[in-house]
């Protein structure tokens, strides 16, 4: 009885050793690396989307040939007959869709790439349609979110320089597209120019991407440049950045805790942080040089300095040319001369056209549009100058200022010296200590014009007063040619007569000002599309390629699956 058990053993152990050689044996190896891969989108004026890929492919030398090449596509809406391809400048004949991915396959046939070979695969397509969401940020936007075709990481070593090209429709003006955040291991801002078409461009690059990871470009432009039927409005899962299908997944993997505790609370404070970032990204080609003789107003926009400040400063600009007297402080109420003193810059009149407003909702209102017309004069200035090395030169002005005011060997030059360069010198992240360190042991001669801006000699946020001399401080005042008394503050109480001023000016006129901030960059800068979603169900074909469900889940994507060659 045992031996006829042992033989039936024997027998079925060997069945098996024969489908596993036999099944190892018709089993294809795929092993390569993607030096290098570079996409063009073309964003066509009728609201559909050219692709044209150019990838470098490197096959192992112990894998089999890369016969095959998976490209998932963006959406499901293409036609077959719309594509071309061809690898080592030999026309690909075989294009049909991918039984494993969401996209396309190429069939390389003869020309498949060989074991220690490299190859150049290059295949474009026209005519993708329902590739355009409407900006959450601004409805009155298309959304344009991509995502370039990403390979098992089973399958594909090295890292990849990769390219990624937006050319936005014809129609387009260079001041009215933004980009969207960009991914992970990218620069921060896309390098802008014109192609040959005299299209805006958008280039991103990495050139040590990561070849099996899932990347998302986006850019926004007017929805007015291309048909209405083009563009789509976003679905509730699409608005949220969630796709259905994987919410019971998402719900296992992290956890009930991290859903609805964690990622609420780090997105409250991300988005909080993001309503302070006023400044809109650039809109046209970076340029060289600096671009000088900008105000300290329009320096602290570029410096993105906090709006609260830059109120304060526009008051303080107004009232030294005497358009503006403050008449009271608590609420603030201002008194405008008439007729208005000659050589107020725009932005200043239209803040005193705010300032005049007595409803506290107009005139919140109105200051918001101040704000948003100085930041796009800013940025429309800026063309063609170099934003980084601008703005380095501005932070050298800034403590070129202090240096003037701390060399002062006397008092009454200090706050001479102090009443000229005031406005540069409150864009000094560290104001209010410096300003105290500075004047430590010397009192601050108050301006002629301060009285036009304080009722009372002093303002810091409580009882005004005229500091009376002490052991500690310099004297309270000091006499002008014409025998009248100048009032001073030792250095610390004015630099706070200052700050609290600073605070006290802006909740009293705007009130929130991250409420006030936020309406502001909604205008100038909305919040870029960058949701990410990632591919799942991924299966093998001959030890090869990939497959995914295609989980683009957000507002404008445009998202490529995974491919792979097999």
């Amino acid at each position: 009885m045992k031996t006829k058990y042992t033989k039936k053993i024997i027998v079925a152990i060997f069945i098996l050793l024969t489908l596993v050689i036999t099944t190892t044996a018709f089993a294809q190896t795929y092993a390569f690396s993607l030096p290098q891969e570079t996409v063009d989108l073309y964003w066509e004026n009728d609201g559909a989307l050219s692709l044209r890929y150019e990838f470098i492919f490197t096959n192992a030398n112990y894998a089999d040939p890369i016969d095959y090449i998976d490209v998932g596509m963006p959406t499901k809406s293409y036609n077959l007959s719309n594509a071309w391809a061809e690898v080592n400048g030999q026309q690909i004949t075989h294009i049909a869709d991918s039984a494993y991915v969401d996209g396309i396959e190429l069939g390389l046939g003869a020309n498949a790439i060989q074991p220690g070979d490299t190859g150049e695969v290059i295949f474009q397509i026209t005519g993708i349609q329902n590739v355009l969401y409407t900006d959450k940020g601004e409805d009155e936007y298309a959304s344009a979110v991509f995502s370039p075709t990403w390979f098992d990481s089973s399958l594909v070593s090295g890292t990849t320089n990769l390219t990624v090209t937006y050319h936005l429709p014809s129609d387009v003006s260079a001041d009215a597209p933004r980009w969207h955040q960009a991914p992970s291991g990218f620069p921060e801002e896309p390098v802008t120019g014109f192609d040959e078409d005299g299209r805006i461009t958008y280039t991103w690059n990495n050139p040590s991407a990561d070849p099996s990871e899932q990347y998302l470009f986006g850019a926004s432009f007017p929805m007015a440049v291309i048909p209405a039927a083009a563009v789509a409005t976003p679905t509730f899962w699409q608005n949220v950045g969630v796709n259905p299908e994987d919410v019971f997944g998402f719900l296992c993997m992290c956890g009930i805790f991290s859903m609805f505790i964690i990622i609420p609370v780090l997105s409250i404070r991300s988005a909080q942080k993001r309503k302070l970032q006023y400044l809109p990204p650039k809109l046209s080609v970076e340029g060289h040089g600096i671009k000088r003789g900008l105000t300290a107003i329009e320096a602290a926009i570029l410096l993105e300095q906090p709006m609260d400040k830059i109120l304060t400063m526009l008051l303080f600009a107004v009232v030294k040319k005497g358009a503006v007297k403050v008449v009271k402080r608590d609420p603030i109420a201002i008194e405008v001369t008439n007729p208005l003193p000659e050589g107020l810059r725009d932005y200043e009149i239209d803040f005193i056209n705010g300032m005049k407003e007595s409803n506290k909702s107009k005139r919140t209102k109105e200051l918001q549009e101040a704000m948003i017309s100085l930041i796009k004069s800013v940025t429309k200035s800026m063309k063609g100058f170099s934003t980084r090395e601008t703005k380095n030169y501005y932070e050298k002005i800034i403590e070129a200022a202090w240096q003037q005011v701390e060399a002062a060997d006397t008092p009454e030059v200090k706050s001479e010296k102090y009443n000229q360069v005031m406005e540069w010198t409150m864009l000094d992240k560290e104001y209010d200590e410096r300003t105290r360190r500075t004047f430590r042991t010397y009192p601050v001669f108050l301006p002629t014009w301060w009285h036009n801006y304080s009722p009372r000699p002093f303002a810091g946020g409580g009882a005004g007063r005229v500091s009376a001399p002490t052991k500690t401080s310099a004297p309270a005042s000091r006499p002008t040619p014409g025998g009248t008394q100048m009032p001073s503050l030792p250095g610390a109480d004015f630099a706070a007569s200052v700050v609290n001023g600073v605070e006290n000016f802006s909740a009293g006129v705007v009130g929130s000002i991250a409420g006030f901030t936020g309406a502001v960059t909604n205008k100038t800068n909305p919040v870029p599309k960058t949701t990410t979603s990632h591919s799942s169900g991924r299966s093998s074909r001959g030890g090869g390629g990939s497959s995914c469900a295609c989980a683009c889940a957000c507002a404008g994507c445009a998202c490529a699956c995974a491919g792979g060659g097999r």
